[in-house]
């Protein structure tokens, strides 16, 4: 199917930034064929007027729980620990299967509404976020969640899980797989060594939480009598392309781990100022040139998939703590929520940029809004005064998944009745904190 968007502002790469011009942009199948002037033999089956629009990248969520959807606002203001085993956990015991896959199906509508085309999520139920992956048409990493002591046959079934879904899913080329060993409060140092040779063996990348809590460096700096971040090089968990999500209490030594084994961290702004765990020393990380990108975490703990919300959050948040308004700019924040996601998840020459070659992940957005007018800076306004509402229609590997705001992929209002059913059911509704 041919597609073009036509005479539409967009936001392109120049160099190592950004600018904003007025073009078309050409898809055939799943690709950008041409920007600009219509490549040669191009049928246009479909036109996008893009008067009053601009085109810009999908986001890229690269730190997500999608199953946890149903969880949003029913364990708030609780300390991080009390949040996970005392809240969280017991809700998971009582999830099934059916649970996880309309929950994700309730994340991919959020994520899809507000921009975002592909997410790297960590789960528990297999075959489920992928099912629902499959049918959306969005696209996603996923990782099933590992927890083991040792050579435990717990830990093992859920490495064997993690291979099953992924040999059961290569039929779809928007879904890529990694091992995702929990943290290291839920793994031990055997069994972050075994998953660690697990992936160099199966050549597949890593997706880990580290150094997200006080209490969680403190349990391990007295177990192991190092960071998180050190055990982790130890285990070998870095000796692959490794994702980490969080880092809020990396130290200076840590950071030049990261540097030095090529780790992208994952920066979750809300989620780690909700739970009362602190920043993230992004703007020393960037400076020592660690590839950062920006994730929302879980609705059970964000309460948003919103990557806009987190945008303006990254960019805010750094210049009040570092008290410079240099720190992060707009620019620097949107390449962080897309060509850095895309880079994190080994991604880059497929998504995360409009260019001439690579997958047509576009989103659309509104400009005759009030967040857009006048509109003086654009690429200011999507980090500072965007909310993601102005998102009109996105498009993934080719595919107008969404278009005037109407999901076309997804029956939502079936979703949203079976998430009632779901929290019904287990007595969310009820529950007061």
């Amino acid at each position: 199917m041919g597609i073009v968007i036509k005479n539409a502002l967009a936001v392109l790469p120049q160099g190592t930034e950004d600018v904003i011009k007025e073009t078309s942009i050409y898809i055939e199948k799943d690709r950008i064929t041409a920007i600009g002037d219509a490549p040669g033999g191009f049928v246009q089956d479909k036109v996008i007027d893009g008067r009053d629009k601009l085109v810009i990248p999908g986001l890229i969520n690269c730190h997500t729980h999608s199953y946890m959807s149903f969880m949003r606002n029913v364990a708030d203001d609780l300390s991080f620990m009390d949040w996970l085993f005392g809240s969280i956990d017991p809700i998971e015991q009582q999830m099934t299967d059916e649970d996880a896959y309309w929950s994700a199906n309730l994340a991919i509508i959020e994520m899809m509404k507000s921009g975002t085309t592909c997410f790297n999520d960590m789960q528990m139920n297999i075959h489920q976020t992928t099912r629902a992956v499959k049918e959306s048409g969005m696209r996603a990493v996923i990782c099933r969640g590992l927890v083991g002591s040792g050579n435990d046959e717990a830990g093992q079934m859920r490495l064997r899980q993690a291979y099953e879904e992924r040999d059961a899913a290569k039929d779809c080329d928007r879904l890529t797989f990694r091992l995702g060993p929990h943290a290291p409060y839920t793994c031990d140092e055997e069994f972050l060594k075994i998953v660690a040779a697990e992936a160099r063996k199966e050549k597949m990348g890593i997706h880990t939480h580290l150094s997200e809590s006080v209490s969680e460096v403190r349990q391990i700096q007295e177990k192991y009598g190092c960071t998180p971040i050190a055990l982790a090089e130890k285990c070998g968990i870095f000796d692959v392309p490794a994702i980490v999500a969080h880092c809020a209490q990396a130290t200076e030594e840590d950071i030049d781990i990261l540097k030095r084994k090529k780790v992208s961290v994952v920066t979750n702004p809300a989620s780690n100022m909700k739970l009362g765990n602190g920043f993230a020393p992004i703007s020393k990380m960037l400076e020592k040139g660690v590839n950062v990108c920006l994730g929302t975490d879980s609705a059970a703990s964000n309460n948003s998939l919103n990557m806009f919300h987190e945008l303006n959050l990254l960019a805010l948040i750094h210049k009040g703590t570092g008290k410079t308004p240099q720190c992060i700019s707009a620019k620097e924040g949107f390449r962080i929520a897309t060509i850095n996601g895309a880079r994190a998840l080994g991604l880059e020459q497929e998504i995360g940029s409009i260019e001439i070659g690579k997958k047509a992940d576009l989103a659309v957005l509104d400009l005759n809004v009030p967040s857009f007018t006048p509109r003086n800076n654009l690429l200011a306004g999507l980090a500072y005064s965007a909310n993601g509402s102005e998102v009109d229609t996105v498009i993934i590997d080719g595919r107008v998944t969404m278009e005037g705001r109407r999901i076309l992929t997804v029956d939502e209002a079936l979703v949203y009745r079976k998430i009632q059913e779901i929290i019904t059911r287990m007595e969310l509704d009820k529950r007061q904190y």
